[in-house]
């Protein structure tokens, strides 16, 4: 009680690459009120992707000021982040950005990846930091940073992610949490602290580094200044929450044995928990939102972002338009037969994460005859995105020992009933639809009702906090069956065509004078 009102709801503010929301939610998890505001994002050149700090505070304050005109400052007992992972800037001691910061959507560090590969080792790069050597961690735009802009990195007194960086805001201290630190690549995920390997190799200084805290703890109070912007209570503690993708499978409930989750959003995401470490090709290894343990994530970077790139780019669909659109093309590729008719679709229009690392990969649509009607292409679209994820999933459970019995879909594309059971089908394994719409948000919002006490661990507080499901969808013995024939077919497709892409890139660069994916 303060003031005679009921300290009874938590917030968690989640901060992603396109909009930070901040949602109160109360002891059983149900959302009470929200504010949102967007992030612009800047792409100064082919590859390059920017934020303005500013922009990732001032969203922040929009956000909790909105959210502070529906309730009162004083029910809220205290508050986390989620943030989007892999993009960080560079700043003063004071909080200054010396330039604008870096988004995981950025790929200029290529060269950076394979030479510090070349350096480090990759499958050692892999052991100690839980990330097959991809071009997205932070690492490797830190090294570009270093090598690239000398001037702006000298001036730097701190490198921080979204996480460290609000986290500096609300409470005036350079600290993050070790699920927003790992994604960096640069994290000793045995110990859960920087690397020093790592970072010695590559001639980046220890000093520059926030403080790491594990999720669920506190990181201090927010201060008088940060409570004139937002409208906060001074006082508040703030509680280590994580990255979005941790987060959001805290939030789906996948600390329960036996459950994953699939994040169906502009990338597709999918994991399941394990306390022991484990690492391979197979998955990338992040700190989980818990006391303790791991979460083992496959990603595709082309998720629901191919399902906009169709319907705007390829069928010129207005947005005014799109959701009669894809309602419509909805049943025409629930009409088509499994299989797509014969179309095939390699959903590597971004490069390929999990299972094959290859950030030059591009989408490919093989099989295409007169008779392909454009609810063949929808469907082989959603079957591509499926037959990846459960190539992907099935190495995780192989090393990781961690069976799954059942999957929790969450994000925009789990409102297509026919996604949902193609993954059924596909995964041979019961996918529910989550309740929670903004599952990162509940997922910091459980670190914070943990770490103010309410509950004495995380995986408690996601007991009372995860709803239920609101629909499950079963997989189809049958269709089952027709599916693991065609995941054969699949899984040989990239092998034969990886070293024609490459030379096809090749080429086209030759011919054009500039990289081309």
């Amino acid at each position: 009680m303060q003031d005679g009102v009921l300290r009874d709801l938590v917030v968690g503010i989640d901060s992603s690459t396109s909009a930070t929301k901040a949602i109160a939610w109360d002891r059983d998890g149900r959302a009470i009120a929200e504010g949102r505001a967007a992030i612009p994002l800047s792409n100064p050149k082919v590859g390059h992707f920017e934020q303005d700090p500013a922009d990732w505070w001032g969203s922040t304050v929009t956000a909790l000021s909105q959210l502070i005109r529906q309730i009162d400052a004083a029910r809220i007992a205290g508050i986390s982040i989620s943030n989007q992972r892999e993009t960080f800037g560079l700043f003063t001691e004071a909080g200054e950005a010396v330039r604008p910061g870096l988004v995981w959507l950025d790929d200029r560090a290529t060269p950076q990846q394979h030479s510090f590969g070349a350096l480090f080792g990759a499958e050692r790069i892999r052991s100690v930091s839980g990330k097959p050597l991809d071009v997205i961690p932070s690492l490797y735009r830190m090294i570009w940073l270093k090598e690239h802009e000398p001037e702006a990195f000298a001036r730097a007194d701190r490198y921080a992610d979204v996480h460290a960086y609000l986290t500096f805001k609300l409470t005036g201290q350079w600290l993050t949490s070790a699920a927003s630190a790992d994604p960096s690549g640069m994290v000793d995920m045995r110990e859960g602290i920087w690397s020093e390997a790592i970072l010695t190799a590559a001639g980046l200084p220890m000093h520059l580094m926030p403080e790491i805290r594990r999720p669920g703890t506190q990181l201090g109070e927010i201060d008088e200044k940060a409570a004139a912007a937002t409208g906060l209570l001074a006082g508040t503690p703030l509680i280590a929450g994580g990255g979005d993708g941790q987060c959001a499978g805290t939030g789906a409930g996948v600390l329960g044995a036996g459950r994953g989750y699939i994040n169906l959003g502009t990338a597709l995401v999918a994991g399941t928990y394990g306390r022991a470490y484990a690492h391979d090709l197979g998955f990338r290894t992040e700190i989980a939102i818990a006391e303790e343990g791991y979460i083992f994530e496959t990603c595709q970077r082309s998720g629901t972002f191919l399902v906009d790139w169709l319907t705007q780019e390829m069928m010129g669909v207005p947005a005014s338009d799109r959701s009669a659109f894809l309602a419509s093309i909805e049943a025409e590729a629930t009409a088509s037969p499994l299989g797509a008719g014969g179309v095939m679709l390699l959903p590597f229009w971004q490069g390929s994460m999990t299972p094959h690392w290859d950030s030059a990969a591009r989408g490919v649509i093989a099989g295409l005859s007169g008779s392909t009607r454009r609810g063949d292409l929808y469907r082989a679209l959603l079957e591509g995105l499926s037959l990846d994820l459960a190539l992907s999933l099935k190495k995780a459970m192989a090393v990781t020992g961690q069976p799954i019995d059942r999957l929790q879909a969450i994000g925009g594309g789990a409102r297509s009933e026919l996604f949902l059971q193609i993954l059924a089908d596909t995964l041979d394994r019961p996918i529910s639809r989550s309740e929670a719409k903004e599952a990162s948000s509940l997922g910091a919002a459980i670190a914070a009702a943990k770490g103010i006490g309410w509950f004495a661990t995380i995986d408690d507080a996601a007991a009372a906090m995860v709803g239920r499901a609101a629909e499950t969808f079963d997989p189809d013995p049958g269709r089952v069956a027709a599916y693991q024939a065609l995941a054969a077919i699949y899984d040989e497709l990239w092998p034969i065509l990886r070293n024609w892409n490459q030379r096809r890139s090749d080429v086209v660069a030759s011919l054009s004078g500039e990289p081309i994916g």
